[in-house]
């Protein structure tokens, strides 16, 4: 498989204050499509990363309204897959993907 097409299903890694708190117990919080599933976002990271992983969470953020200066806009969701590495193993997402 070309290695173009391993990196569509993850399209940006996610840091924020509760997903470096995370990294702690060997998990990674990516951005993924919302056609991804687990089966296939395991093969890729294992082989873009050269890691093992042992657990994928998937949460779907669902599209909301909010109010900006009195107006409606509509916030575009997404889903996020956290990635749970084998004991002792880890990514440096400071490299970039």
């Amino acid at each position: 498989m070309d290695k173009v097409h391993l990196y569509d299903k993850i399209l940006s890694p996610m840091v924020t204050e509760k997903s470096t708190n995370l990294s702690e117990q060997n998990k990674i919080v990516f951005k993924v499509p919302r056609a991804a599933n687990k089966i296939n976002l395991k093969k890729n990271i294992e082989k873009i990363f050269k890691v093992n992983v042992t657990k994928i969470n998937i949460v779907n953020k669902q599209n909301r309204t909010v109010v900006k200066r009195g107006k409606k806009v509509n916030v575009q969701g997404y889903k996020k897959a956290i990635i749970t590495l084998k004991k002792g193993q880890s990514i440096d997402l400071t490299t970039g993907i």
